[in-house]
């Protein structure tokens, strides 16, 4: 165990019905440098496991565009049950990870080690599969490793190191949401938590080999393309207010 990770606690937020994911997650909870626990994830199909928080209208500024399917409130509570364990912890911080991820060996525990140093009070660091975030203000640097707080954060939240202030915070801002976990996570403006990226992280996915994704699909060209035209829409609304509140 890694003694310059003392103080960090690993989760791996894991659907107990996804079978054909249990050996990944039970060699990943072995193999990670900081102890390590398996999370429940909160189950779309199990009503009586969810207290429902989704409103789909809140008033935020910009609007979410989609209504949110089940499984993506079961994933945005999944996230808030892992916050939880933070907080209810003793750790100073908390790794999550989602039981998708495949961490390189040697990358992995690098890009740690620069989070755990950047590491603040109510500040979230993301670790991306891909470095989609464009331009972004340098905080730290080392052995090619870079933290940047991005202009605009990026999406997806397959691995993240959260300290237990900005946990705490979180929760607190989550008592109820409109739209999903890492879309909500971009407007910085209604958190006022600090977040920053790791890259090369180290972090990939294999959800295809592991029983594919639980994104939603939406069938037929028209609904897809009014689909793409109300997600351009709405991420270019999220850069210009991410720019402006800088």
């Amino acid at each position: 165990m890694a003694t310059d990770l003392d103080g960090i606690g690993g989760l791996i937020i894991h659907l107990e019905r996804a079978a054909d994911r249990a050996a990944h997650v039970k060699h990943m909870s072995k193999w990670l440098p900081v102890p390590s626990e398996i999370l429940p994830a909160v189950d779309a199909k199990d009503p009586n496991s969810k207290v429902w928080r989704y409103e789909p209208d809140l008033g935020l500024d910009p609007a979410y565009p989609f209504p949110l399917s089940d499984t993506e409130v079961a994933v945005f509570l999944s996230h808030r049950r892992a916050w939880a364990r933070i907080v209810a912890s003793g750790w100073h911080a908390g790794l999550i990870l989602e039981d998708d991820v495949m961490l390189d060996p040697d990358a992995f525990p690098a890009a740690l080690r620069l989070a755990r140093d950047v590491l603040g009070p109510r500040r979230f660091i993301r670790l991306p599969m891909k470095d989609r975030e464009g331009k972004g203000d340098e905080v730290a640097r080392e052995n090619g490793i870079r933290a940047v707080r991005p202009r605009v954060v990026g999406l997806n939240l397959q691995a993240s190191l959260v300290d237990r202030e900005a946990a705490q915070t979180l929760l607190a801002a989550t008592e109820k949401f409109d739209r999903p976990v890492d879309t909500w996570l971009q407007m910085t403006w209604e958190h006022d938590v600090d977040i920053l990226s790791i890259w090369p992280s180290g972090v990939g996915e294999i959800s295809a080999v592991l029983g594919g994704s639980t994104q939603r699909k939406r069938t037929g060209f028209g609904a897809r393309l009014s689909a793409e035209v109300a997600r351009a829409r709405y991420r270019r609304a999220i850069a210009r207010k991410s720019i402006s509140m800088r």
